[in-house]
């Protein structure tokens, strides 16, 4: 095995001494750790994460992977919510009809619709867990206070997310949800009209209520949850370095 090992690496340093391996490959052979650092910095794969990890947080018991999941399910609803605004047009005669359509004409219509309502409900769910997991392990203490808070701005945009799309549909259920949603917006102190006058765009839920919601759900959000996202992520990065362990193993 290590001849192997050996082999593919004498290969791999061949290749990368090439005058094409080197226009591809600009780090410096990784010899020292400052090496290794300036190969890590220099990928634009493995930038996003810490120079050195614990083996402990590489492990599934470690986090169950949930932010990851959480990433994916958002990726599936970016790309199937993509699919499905070629079938919907976000007007009271039109989207529920858009819908029954979709669902019944469109090939593969179900199964997208059921595809993007279940990452959505999923998504939810591991974001809310991942809260809940990194509470139970104190990884919202310092020097992480601030990415704990960038991690409630996330769960709070990822529920806009489901409630904004619920309305989408503009049935009986999804039109006395929102009713209900706008009407508990008015309590909120201060700017509580406010809020619910810029949600409905009149006095009534109506047309400009739901353009108003399919903005915000395919446009606003996502650009926000995108934003913060990768910011928490960049967060990520810096603060594990802050309180590292020299005594415990890394990889």
């Amino acid at each position: 095995m290590d001849v192997m090992n050996s082999g593919e690496s004498d290969l791999m340093g061949r290749v990368r001494a090439t005058r094409v391996g080197r226009s591809i490959w600009r780090t410096p052979k990784k010899v020292t750790p400052r090496d290794r650092a300036a190969g890590h910095w220099s990928s634009f794969a493995l930038h996003i994460y810490p120079v050195k990890v614990r083996k402990a947080e590489l492990g599934f018991k470690y986090s169950w992977y949930l932010g990851v999941i959480s990433t994916v399910l958002f990726g599936s609803l970016v790309v199937s919510g993509v699919w499905l605004m070629f079938f919907f047009v976000p007007s009271p005669g039109q989207a529920y009809t858009n819908i029954q359509t979709l669902q019944t004409e469109v090939p593969f219509g179900q199964y997208l619709r059921n595809v993007h309502r279940w990452s959505a409900h999923l998504m939810v769910l591991t974001v809310a867990m991942h809260m809940a997991k990194v509470f139970y392990r104190g990884a919202y203490k310092a020097p992480r206070e601030f990415n704990w808070v960038i991690g409630v701005v996330l769960l709070v945009l990822t529920l806009l997310m489901s409630f904004t799309g619920y309305l989408l549909p503009w049935d009986q259920l999804a039109y006395w949800a929102v009713t209900v949603g706008t009407e508990m917006a008015a309590y909120v102190p201060v700017v509580g009209d406010r809020v619910q006058s810029l949600l409905l765009g009149g006095n009534t839920v109506g047309q400009a209520t739901l353009l108003r919601f399919y903005v915000l759900h395919v446009a606003v959000l996502p650009l926000a949850i995108v934003v913060m996202l990768t910011f928490h992520l960049w967060r990520w990065r810096k603060d594990s370095m802050l309180d590292f362990d020299r005594g415990e193993p890394d990889a």
